[in-house]
């Protein structure tokens, strides 16, 4: 099928209402909920021996969980403290969990992607820093040069004058920023100050050292935020440039994450405001040349993000979009999920129990999945539809050996509903989402997932929209 024209979207309130349930993201199929602990330590390790024989470059994860301040509206896996010492025995872990990987997986195999995520990875010391770096590149066959994605989140707040210089030398060639609003009072309100200034600056040393693409991240739904004020953060964001941009939905659940009981409902916007903030979002950013990647992600027409959509190489795991498909993801460090082959598996949440283990010489695998056949059809026309908005189902039957119509007949069927209310097209050679269907992928993609509860899906997942 012919590629659809990416930066278009259409806003259409009624179909938003009628459509805006809650749903996965789709960073994974089937979704972290189908993982169990039936998949352990032992089965994720023969993962990564039978995973050689793919010979598949590599992804490298590393979850650093700690911050030196707590933002309210976090809901991230991190511990907020002051005291850097706390880093040293978790980085002995993260090398221990590294030479227990290193002992069965290829370490010939190049690493295409390698990503610090947390948490904020820059709380640890320049020296640990280069240490963990130094201790990668001892047991993994990194890239000298400089032709791979080598990403690193970073808290502005938190890096010196030498800081970028030193992450560019270790081989980061691209940095996330977390942002999330430049207004003062919502800033004070989720206890996150950060000028204008401090991000703008550490923009223009990033792009002065070289790094080739730098993404923000902003969150709309954070208190005191109005149509109006997120919309000069959104021009002065503009202004600034970045390559990507991320634009989360702050789901306020203090339940669950400690840290939003400190944020007042009431100084939440409305839903009413939450979604004009969105779509003012979505159409100045289009309007400002950004492509329209989906969900919650924009990038400018020359990033690889955009490129790869428009040459139909997107891919989506649990790091959000990526353009490395055919790499496996070996994820480490307390939370993080690998996808090894046809394989979930992720380590134990919290950093005692994931320390703990470790030190028992075991992989810190709590839960994960082996995906039966089934799931990996079903991942493929997911992965296909959330990522380029099109798929040939022709073309699916054919890499498959599955007809694809008779398979997922029910699904097709179930589709004739949102067909009728302009989401999809349906045609003999595949499925077209529609400008409207562009912001409710997350309910087509639900069309084909087999595990879903519908009683239970408020528990396990934000609103779609």
């Amino acid at each position: 099928m012919k590629n659809v024209d990416f930066d278009q979207f259409e806003w259409n309130a009624a179909l938003i209402e009628r459509y805006n349930l809650a749903g996965p993201r789709y960073t994974s199929y089937p979704t972290a909920p189908q993982f169990h602990a039936g998949f352990d330590a032992e089965a994720y390790r023969q993962a990564l021996i039978d995973s050689n024989a793919s010979q598949a470059p590599l992804s490298l994860y590393f979850h650093i969980p700690f911050c030196a301040k707590v933002c309210f509206y976090c809901g991230c896996n991190k511990i907020a403290t002051g005291d850097t010492s706390r880093c040293g025995p978790y980085l002995e872990r993260l090398y221990q969990e590294m030479d227990q990987i290193a002992a069965v997986v290829d370490t010939s195999r190049p690493v295409h992607q390698l990503h610090w995520g947390g948490g904020t990875p820059t709380f640890l010391s320049h020296q640990q820093m280069r240490e963990l770096m130094q201790q990668t590149r001892a047991r993994f066959q990194l890239r000298d040069d400089d032709q791979g994605d080598y990403s690193i989140e970073i808290d502005p707040r938190e890096i010196q004058p030498d800081t970028l210089p030193l992450l560019r030398e270790l081989g980061f060639n691209r940095m996330s920023f977390g942002l999330q609003d430049l207004n003062l009072q919502v800033q004070q309100a989720v206890n996150r100050v950060q000028p204008r200034e401090m991000t703008e600056g550490a923009l223009q040393q990033a792009r002065e050292l070289g790094f080739r693409s730098l993404n923000l991240d902003l969150i709309y739904g954070l208190p005191h935020q109005t149509p109006e004020s997120f919309a000069q953060t959104v021009e002065e964001v503009i202004d600034m440039s970045p390559d990507r941009l991320s634009v989360f939905n702050y789901a306020h659940l203090p339940e669950r994450f400690k840290p939003q009981r400190r944020i007042r409902a009431e100084d939440l916007p409305s839903p009413e405001h939450k979604l004009l903030i969105l779509e003012q979002t979505i159409r100045r950013l289009v309007e400002a040349g950004y492509v329209y990647i989906g969900m919650d992600h924009f990038a400018k027409p020359t990033d690889s993000l955009a490129i790869a959509q428009r040459e139909g190489r997107l891919h989506r795991n649990f790091q959000g979009y990526t353009t490395h498909s055919d790499c496996d993801l070996i994820a480490m460090g307390a939370s993080s999920i690998s996808q090894v082959g046809p394989t979930y598996a992720q380590n134990h949440h919290d950093t005692e129990g994931y320390e703990a283990q470790i030190s028992q010489g075991q992989l810190a695998t709590l839960r994960g999945l082996v995906l039966t056949q089934d799931d990996i059809l079903r991942r493929a026309v997911i992965n296909q539809l959330i990522c380029h908005f099109a798929l040939d189902t022709q073309a699916w039957s054919r890499t498959w050996g599955v007809a694809f119509n008779d398979y997922f007949a029910s699904e097709l069927a179930a589709l004739k509903t949102h067909e009728q209310d302009g989401l999809i097209e349906i045609r003999p050679e595949g499925l077209r989402v529609t400008p409207a269907g562009r912001l409710l992928i997350r309910s087509l993609c639900m069309v084909f997932d087999a595990y879903l509860d519908q009683p239970s899906l408020g528990r396990a997942f934000s609103r779609i929209i």
